[in-house]
């Protein structure tokens, strides 16, 4: 469960990734490409080439978990750059 407060940081990968990938690709990927530690309880959001699917990855002090959505219809709204933490 997400646990949502003001000082939960969010980072969205915002170039597509490989969503066959589980916890240890989104972890590495966060780490090295992102640049963040997913222990320090950020929220990493991925997405597929064609924005149709996300992943989201969290650490929640016992492990990680990942958390799946897939549109059925339409893509998401998705910005351009390297990475972005809200």
């Amino acid at each position: 469960m997400f646990h949502m407060n003001r000082n939960l940081k969010v980072v969205l990968a915002v170039e597509p990734v490989d969503l066959r990938k589980s916890f240890n690709g989104l972890y590495t990927i966060a780490r090295s490409e992102l640049g963040e530690v997913p222990e320090n309880g950020a929220l990493f959001i991925f997405s597929n080439r064609t924005r149709t699917r996300i992943k989201v990855l969290c650490f929640d002090g016992t492990g990680c978990w990942v958390s799946v959505k897939r549109l059925e219809q339409e893509t998401f709204s998705w910005p351009k750059g390297l990475k972005i933490a809200i």
